[in-house]
Formats: structure tokens, sequence, C-alpha cells
């Protein structure tokens, strides 16, 4: 503290919680962002770990492709994307864009930039490897490079991503990918068999 302020590393969480944003009784604004700073930097050194469980769950996702189009991809949205955004928000700290690039970024979540920038880090990242904006937070782009040196994939971190698209915010990627998958693979087939 200096002259009675918080610190610069203390302003961001306490100035939110200040705004009247909600804050649960007993967790401090720092305490609570620390928390999901480091849940997310043990998804960061569990990457390849990570990479490996998606791919086997992308895999039996496909495979209940028969009975998600046999229910309605809408009619089960809204339940995947409850479990999603609970699962993927306590590991990632995930922000629900509906377009997941979790695989290629190193399973750092790029919306968890203050400038939500899907193609690496802002010239503002300081000497630590800090956020420019909030002072305690871990850049999301230098964790996402550490954890994409994990992967078997983490070259896909060089691939340019697409901006985001609004209106899928608040959907399930999940089932977004398993559709594009299922799709690709029977127009696959087709071109097999014509």
């Amino acid at each position: 503290m200096v002259d009675g302020k918080p610190g610069p590393g203390n302003a961001a969480p306490a100035r939110k919680a200040a705004t009247g944003a909600y804050t649960p009784a007993a967790v401090s604004p720092n305490r609570r962002a620390r928390r999901s700073y480091t849940i997310r930097l043990w998804s960061v050194r569990h990457s390849r770990f990570l990479e490996w469980f998606y791919g086997r769950f992308a895999d039996a996702f496909l495979w209940l492709h028969p009975l998600w189009n046999r229910i309605g991809y809408g009619r089960v949205e809204r339940p995947v994307t409850f479990v999603e955004r609970n699962v993927k928000g306590l590991l990632f700290d995930c922000r629900m864009c509906g377009q997941c690039v979790l695989s290629s970024t190193g399973m750092s979540c790029p919306m968890n930039c203050p400038k939500q920038l899907r193609n690496g880090p802002c010239g503002g990242v300081r000497a630590n490897g800090h956020c420019e904006v909030e002072p305690d937070m871990p850049c999301v782009w230098v964790q996402a490079w550490a954890g994409s040196r994990n992967m078997v994939n983490g070259d896909a971190i060089l691939k340019v991503q697409k901006p985001v698209n609004q209106s899928l915010r608040e959907t399930s990627s999940w089932l977004r990918v398993t559709a594009e998958a299922a799709a690709a693979r029977e127009n696959a087939k087709k071109g097999e068999n014509a």
C-alpha cells in the first residue's frame, strides 16, 4: 500500500468489485483472480495431457453424432452448453466465445486477454511476462506459447485465427466442431463413392 491506496498489482480486481460486480462473501477479488490464474496455469502446464484427452473426447462426441442428429442439435445445445461452460470455465476460465481455439493456443484461452487478441500478444507485455492491462495476470499469449511447446500439435499456434464471430457467443463449440467433422466425414465418403 502506498499512501493508503492499493498497489498497482491490486488495483484492477478491487476496482471491478467497487463497481458492483458480484463478489462472493469472504472472497477477495484478488484471491478469486489468483485462483483462476492458478487453474489456468495448471491447464497450460498439462497441455499435452489435455490435448490427448480432448482428442479422445472429440472422437467420442463424433461417435455420438447419430444420437445428436436424431435428438436434434438445437435441442441438445442448451444442456451441452451448460456442461461446456462449467468444465471449460473451471479449467481454462473460458469466455464461451463459441469458437474454441484452445487446442491451437497451448490450452490458454485467448479470450482471457483483456484486449481479446486472437493471434498473439500485443506490444505491451511486461518484462516479467504479465499483462499490461492487468499487471497481476500472466499474459495469456506468453502462457499460450509455453503450453504449445508441450503439445504434439504445438505448431498450430502459428496458424492465423479468424476474428471472433460474436453471433456464436454462448453457444457450444463442442457441438459445432462435431457437426463440422461429421459433415466433412460424410462429404469424404460421398467423394469416395462418386
